[in-house]
Order: C-alpha cells, then sequence, then structure tokens
C-alpha cells in the first residue's frame, strides 16, 4: 500500500439519501431548517451558560463544551448533504473524503469523553456531595474536557491514518451522504474483511468503554438514589433523565453504525442521519425541556431582553410627551 492512490482516484461520488427531484427539494428544506436550528439552538445554550451566573457550575461547564461538540458534529457533514439535495451528481475529492472521515471520528470520539465526563460530575455530584467542590474543581474539568479532545483526535488520526494509505483504483461510489468510514474500506482495490473487522473493533473500544463506564456511573447513582428521601430522589432522577436520553439517542446508533454493523443499506443511512443531523439537534432541545435550571436561565434571559425595550418605550413616550 502506497500513498499514490490519490492520482488513481481523485474523487468519490456521494449517491445520497434518494434519487427523486421531488423528495430531494422536501429533505432540502427540512435538513436546512434543521441545521439552521441545531446551529443556534446549541449557540443559544453556549451563550446562555456563559452570561447566568447561575450556571457557572462544573454540570453547566461540561454542557457547554457538549454543545460546542454537537455543533461541529452536524456542520462536517450536514452541509454538504444539504448542498447534495439540489445537485444532480454529489462528488467530494479524495482530501475532502480523507477530512470528512477525521473529523466525525474525531469530534465523535470527544462527545463520547464528555459525556462520560458528565456522568462522573452527576455521580460525584449525587453519590458524593460533601466532596463535590473539592473534585469538581475547574482544573478537573478543563483536564477532563483536554481528555475528551485528545482522545477524540488520536480516535480520528487512528482512522485516518490507516484509511488514507488504502489503494483506491476501482469503484468511487459511496452509497451515503458523506465518506462513512466502513463504505470507504469497501472501495479499496484489497480484501478489506479484516480490515473492517479491526476497524471495527478500533470504534468498539471507544463506543463500548464509554458505554460500560456510562453504566457503571448511573448505576451507582440508581443505587445512591433508592438509598436517598424522596424529595432527593426525585432532584436527582430529574437531573440525570436528560443525561440518560442524550446517551441513549448518541451511543445507539454509533453502535449499531460502527460496532454491529447491519447489512441493510436503508437503515444504515437513516443511523448515520441521525447520528450526524438528528442528535446534535435533540441534544439542546432535551436539556432547554427536562433541565428546571435551563428554563430558569431561559427566563432570566428573556427578563434581560425586555428590560431595555421597556425602557426604549418608556423614553420614547416621555418624549412623545414633550
Amino acid at each position: 500500500m502506497d500513498g499514490g492512490n490519490q492520482s488513481i482516484v481523485s474523487e468519490f461520488l456521494l449517491l445520497g439519501l434518494c434519487h427523486s427531484w421531488d423528495i430531494q427539494v422536501l429533505l432540502f428544506i427540512i435538513f436546512f431548517m434543521i441545521y439552521l436550528m441545531t446551529v443556534f439552538g446549541n449557540i443559544f445554550i453556549m451563550l446562555l451558560i456563559i452570561k447566568d451566573t447561575h450556571l457557572h457550575s462544573p454540570m453547566y461547564f461540561l454542557l457547554a463544551n457538549l454543545s460546542f461538540v454537537d455543533m461541529w458534529l452536524s456542520s462536517i457533514t450536514t452541509p454538504k448533504m444539504i448542498i447534495g439535495f439540489l445537485r444532480e451528481n454529489q462528488s467530494i475529492s479524495f482530501g475532502g473524503c480523507m477530512c470528512q472521515v477525521l473529523f466525525v471520528h474525531f469530534v465523535g470520539g470527544t462527545e463520547m469523553v464528555i459525556l462520560v465526563a458528565m456522568a462522573y460530575d452527576r455521580y460525584v455530584a449525587i453519590c458524593k456531595p460533601l466532596h463535590y467542590t473539592t473534585i469538581m474543581s475547574l482544573q478537573r474539568c478543563i483536564g477532563l474536557v483536554a481528555i475528551a479532545w485528545i482522545a477524540g483526535f488520536v480516535h480520528g488520526m487512528s482512522h485516518l491514518g490507516v484509511i488514507v494509505q488504502l489503494p483506491f483504483c476501482g469503484p468511487r461510489e459511496i452509497d451515503s451522504f458523506f465518506c462513512d468510514m466502513p463504505l470507504v474500506i469497501k472501495l479499496a482495490c484489497m480484501d478489506s474483511k479484516n480490515l473492517d473487522t479491526l476497524m471495527n473493533i478500533d470504534c468498539g473500544f471507544v463506543a463500548v468503554t464509554s458505554f460500560i463506564l456510562l453504566l457503571i456511573s448511573y448505576t451507582h447513582i440508581l443505587v445512591t438514589v433508592r438509598q436517598s428521601s424522596k424529595s432527593g430522589a426525585s432532584k436527582a432522577l430529574s437531573t440525570c433523565t436528560a443525561h440518560i436520553t442524550v446517551v441513549v439517542l448518541f451511543f445507539g446508533p454509533c453502535i449499531f453504525i460502527y460496532v454491529w454493523p447491519v447489512s441493510a443499506t436503508w437503515l444504515d443511512k437513516f443511523l448515520a442521519v441521525f447520528y450526524t443531523a438528528i442528535t446534535p439537534l435533540l441534544n439542546p432541545a432535551i436539556y432547554s425541556l427536562r433541565n428546571k435550571e435551563i428554563k430558569d436561565a431561559m427566563k432570566r434571559f428573556k427578563s434581560y431582553c425586555l428590560i431595555p425595550r421597556l425602557i426604549f418605550n418608556a423614553q420614547k413616550q416621555v418624549s412623545a410627551s414633550n
């Protein structure tokens, strides 16, 4: 295997989600709106956490980082998919394809570790409340986020380092809307079964390890909650429900795409769309609807925006009366 594959296959052809023009126009409108809501929703969550001093805690520091990661996860593949709905043939350069492989696994791996860090934060808050401020210090939170980005980068580079060296000389059609790693491997001019298995093991190690750590954390939380008072249990469960929902929505598609792949192409496409486009939108919505402190912060933010308007209207009425 050598690096000369770029001169043999300079671009790949993405087949997209469907071939009907009417459906593609409809999907363009739907996913364009989804992408706008994803970007602005996650930006709003980040700004809300930065501006509202009531949210300056480890839990919301990690949530702001999760929103930042979600915004980029959606931006890696969704804009290309949206543009593709308006084109008859959607091609992507070899370099662009490799960048998608790198950043999907880079950002995806980072999000997995951040979700583990958020579960650890809830574990400390509920199971070791007296030591929470000591354990979850600002330095510890920054360290956890740094570990997440480093782990994601190593995870992404481990895939890119293998795939970029593969010999691509034959078919160049990818039956998806982005360069998904298992589909790119199948285009290599070699027997890719062993390599595909190796890549699945690599993805499985990151995903399954993260998922096991999450299960351990939430199991400890549920055991502790069961032994607590009813009021404390209710508050703890309310706090963790949003976390658990996000974990299930994120890890479910990942496991079926990379760890336990299915043979149905339409299901692969659906899971890929859900993983890269829908989940980043659902995360801010879930935290906004399920989290009381976020709701209260949104009300305070609304009042902050209304006060200047009321002052302006009052000044306008005074000047008019004079």
